[in-house]
């Protein structure tokens, strides 16, 4: 079991659930944030921190939303397991699902 990061965080990346993230494994692609389902350890730091509330334990995904956890497992597909997000920095790609999504318009 996992947490996912969905919708709301596309093109908002706020990064405070990076920042409470005590196993390092939430990494930024260039649209969102994701989080490494095999590297997360389930503690729940990161979902009440996030300003836009896109943090969900997996099974409580809003079904809006469900295609984000498959998009938060497949963004590692090609990566493996890194060993945490701090040394890798901004991952130049997205998810398909991400990448296809119009830009949202982030306001202050």
């Amino acid at each position: 079991m996992t947490y996912v990061i969905a919708q709301p965080c596309v093109d908002v990346k706020d990064k405070a659930c990076i920042e409470e993230c005590p196993v390092d494994c939430i990494y930024e692609g260039k649209r969102s944030l994701y989080i490494h389902p095999d590297e997360c350890v389930d503690c729940g730091a990161c979902e009440p921190v996030c300003p836009v509330e896109a943090i969900y334990y997996e099974d409580d995904v809003p079904s809006q939303w469900s295609e984000y956890y498959k998009a938060n497992v497949e963004f590692f597909d090609d990566l493996g397991s890194p060993g945490g997000a701090a040394k890798m920095g901004e991952i130049p790609k997205d998810h398909p699902i991400i990448a296809t999504l119009p830009l949202q318009v982030v306001t202050d």
